[in-house]
């Protein structure tokens, strides 16, 4: 964050999509549990990312392990995100939540108190920014948006969002929940990254081709994108 409010900071969302946007069915995802698509969004909004090279392998490293557990990402979702959770998983493990929703921490069953509970995205990152200046929770890394619909959408609306990571499922399941915007479509402001942009922007390889997962013998095949505002 070095200097920067908390209320500036660049968000990404990170979103499973099918070809038509769908995003979710009654609550939960609308396909089978694809476990390396899910170990992917772990890594990805856990890692954060280190100052740039100093052009010294030792130095680097002595940075690396001297940064590690003193900053955290964020992770940003709605109240039925949250709720979809399973209870043993949440708040997800070495992330910052921040959950955004009408209703007060009072009006909501069990919430951690290490949760920020808000009732706008930018409500919530200037109460992170009191938070992380309190030493009650970690400095930022990054920050992601990780659903539902609405959120996406006042992300969206928001110019300091300036990445979309997006697993594109090349399969259609019926959905009643939509990704919010057509990526694809020249007026949304959006453009498909390099490959090699990609694989930079996660801190990974990550396959070119498409990977696919099997579930009962439902087979389905998805791919890792990235899209920046034009």
């Amino acid at each position: 964050m070095d200097g920067m409010s908390a209320k500036q900071l660049p968000l990404t969302l990170i979103v499973a999509a099918t070809t038509k946007n769908g995003i979710g069915k009654d609550g939960a995802l609308p396909w089978p549990m694809l476990r390396k698509e899910m170990a992917y969004f772990a890594r990805v909004t856990k890692r954060v990312p280190m100052p740039s090279n100093t052009g010294s392998v030792q130095s680097d490293i002595w940075k690396q392990t001297n940064l590690e557990g003193t900053r955290r990402n964020v992770v940003i979702m709605g109240r039925k995100t949250w709720d979809s959770i399973p209870s043993k998983f949440r708040p997800l493990k070495d992330r910052t939540s921040v959950v955004i929703t009408s209703q007060s921490r009072d009006q909501l069953q069990q919430m951690p108190e290490d949760v920020i509970v808000c009732t706008d995205i930018l409500s919530g990152l200037d109460a992170l920014e009191t938070r992380v200046k309190d030493g009650t929770t970690l400095p930022v890394g990054r920050a992601f948006v990780i659903g539902g619909s609405s959120i996406y959408g006042a992300a969206l609306d928001l110019a300091q969002t300036k990445s979309i990571l997006l697993t594109r499922i090349h399969k259609e399941y019926e959905c009643d929940t939509f990704f919010p915007a057509d990526l694809d479509a020249h007026e949304a402001g959006w453009q498909r990254a390099s490959h090699q942009t990609l694989q930079d922007f996660v801190g990974e390889e990550v396959p070119v081709e498409p990977l696919s997962e099997s579930t009962d013998g439902d087979e389905t095949s998805y791919q890792f994108q990235l899209y920046e505002r034009m």
